[in-house]
């Protein structure tokens, strides 16, 4: 078997159209390995005219598709499931050759998140219950109310790197399943990975023009968004771009998963080797590039130096290298971007007193798992996302001051709490502004039905499961009344 880094692709094309590859109209863009940093394969970069032909394609598909039968769309959701896991390998490959995830990580992905999505979202959408109502309005049993659930139409769904088959597989799944058809701009990071999932979709027997894909980078999928076909948008990427996208759809359905701030809190009667094994995935795992990662450390005084003496051992004992080895824990960061933006982290941390520790050396686009020590709350690590492998431990004095610094940056996706004692963590949880709180578990656990998102700066709405189709379906009241020769007094009350 070729390694991973000799791997080229001759997918070169801008988007999928209406079930055929074609050309773009703004030349190619490279994607490059981020362990050897040189290009792995040039792809077509899809115009605002290419988004206008995929919108139009999706348009003409939808209202077939929502006329299937839901069980008729539930066999092509298991379809695809099914040939998805007999490709996933080589698409486990191709996402540590684009991004960088070990292929331990990367088979992790596809195998036991992406593919699985979309079975999943097949029997989502056979149990996907409407509701009907009694008759409140008068004194009379001649009314039915009865809600059920019409698609969207067209959705946009943009996807980031970090989980390139994972959160798109999810995403288009459920939006699809529901009736939905979908334009769908992937990362221009992972732009191949993504291709090879969507070649499943017609092999599996998904009509032409249900999934649209247009290939890209920030131009691109603005000009999605903006586009007036569109009925509601999927995002999951920066608080800076999602911001963006929500002006834009004051008046659509949209969801949106933006960034996380990650207090990891250990309080005084924590198990400190479970929480020192929660971190390190925390912290480390994808070289930090998770919206749940841990991104604060706020660490009780008393176990303050137990932890970091267990922290700081397993972080010296990480294996970083090539993500193609099956035996490295840490790989590169991505793209040049994330890695200026830890640096400038890291340095202002440094500027302002904190002490730095780093576990390897800094080449090309590796930056070394770094543990800090010394910081306070006015560091801008301790306020904004990092999305890297550096640890800043905080020396905490009391759970009410792990909530109130848990407050600071506006965002609230997830949180780690460690504790044994129930009444403070539920009481702790309830106080903590997230929109999960995971205790005595790593921030990077997440189950795949049960509701996930953020508050405040961390997003809008709620995915995964149901709660998709909640999202990307309207709700629509069917008001019947049987008529016959019953009395009616239009008066619930009466009195007037």
């Amino acid at each position: 078997m070729n390694r991973i880094t000799d791997i080229k692709s001759d997918v070169t094309k801008a988007a999928l159209i209406g079930g055929a590859w074609v050309d773009g109209e703004k030349g190619h863009f490279d994607v490059l390995n981020p362990h050897s940093g040189k290009v792995l394969h040039k792809v077509g970069y899809a115009s605002a005219a290419d988004v206008d032909r995929a919108v139009a394609a999706a348009r003409k598909a939808q209202p077939a598709w929502a006329a299937l039968s839901v069980i008729e769309r539930a066999q092509i959701m298991r379809k695809i499931h099914q040939i998805f896991l007999e490709r996933a390998e080589p698409i486990a490959r191709m996402i540590t050759a684009e991004i960088g995830k070990t292929i331990t990580d990367s088979r992790e992905e596809v195998f036991e998140y992406s593919a699985p999505s979309w079975g999943k979202a097949a029997e989502e959408i056979l149990r996907h219950r409407g509701l009907s109502f009694p008759s409140t309005q008068e004194r009379t049993t001649n009314k039915r109310l009865v809600m059920n659930h019409r698609p969207l139409g067209v959705v946009a769904a943009i996807t980031p790197y970090n989980f390139p088959t994972d959160i798109s597989s999810i995403a288009l799944a459920h939006i699809a399943a529901a009736g939905n058809c979908v334009v769908w701009k992937p990362s221009e990071y992972s732009a191949v990975s993504c291709a090879m999932l969507a070649d499943v979709f017609k092999d599996a027997g998904l009509p032409d023009g249900v999934i649209n894909v247009v290939q890209g980078k920030g131009d691109t999928g603005a000009a999605l968004v903006d586009h007036a076909g569109v009925d509601g948008v999927f995002f999951t990427g920066s608080t800076a771009t999602g911001r963006k996208i929500a002006e834009k759809c004051a008046l659509r359905p949209h969801l949106l998963e933006l960034g996380g701030d990650g207090p990891f809190i250990i309080l005084a009667d924590a198990d400190i080797d479970r929480a020192v094994d929660g971190a390190m995935n925390g912290a480390f795992y994808y070289s930090g590039q998770v919206c749940t990662s841990g991104e604060r450390f706020l660490v009780h005084e008393d176990v303050y130096d137990e932890f970091l003496t267990k922290f700081r051992a397993k972080a010296a004992a990480l294996k970083i290298g090539d993500p193609a080895d099956e035996d490295t824990q840490m790989g590169p960061l991505c793209n040049a971007d994330t890695l200026a933006r830890v640096k400038r982290h890291v340095e202002d941390a440094r500027a302002k007193g904190a002490k730095i520790e780093q576990f390897g050396k800094e080449e090309g686009l590796y930056y070394p798992a770094t543990i800090l020590t010394g910081v306070t709350t006015d560091m801008e690590i301790m306020r904004e996302e990092t999305f890297g492998p550096v640890a800043p431990i905080y020396k905490l004095k009391s759970a009410e001051e792990a909530i109130e610094i848990a407050h600071l940056s506006g965002l609230g996706l997830i949180a780690s709490l460690w504790t044994q004692d129930l009444a403070t963590a539920w009481r702790v949880g309830e106080a903590l502004p997230h929109g999960t709180v995971n205790i005595n578990e790593t921030s990077n656990y997440w189950d795949q039905l049960a509701p996930f998102g953020g508050t405040g700066l961390s997003g809008v709405g709620r995915e995964l499961s149901q709660w998709f189709l909640e999202t990307f379906t309207e709700r629509k009241l069917l008001v019947f009344d049987l008529g016959g020769n019953l009395r009616y007094d239009r008066r619930a009350e009466g009195g007037w």
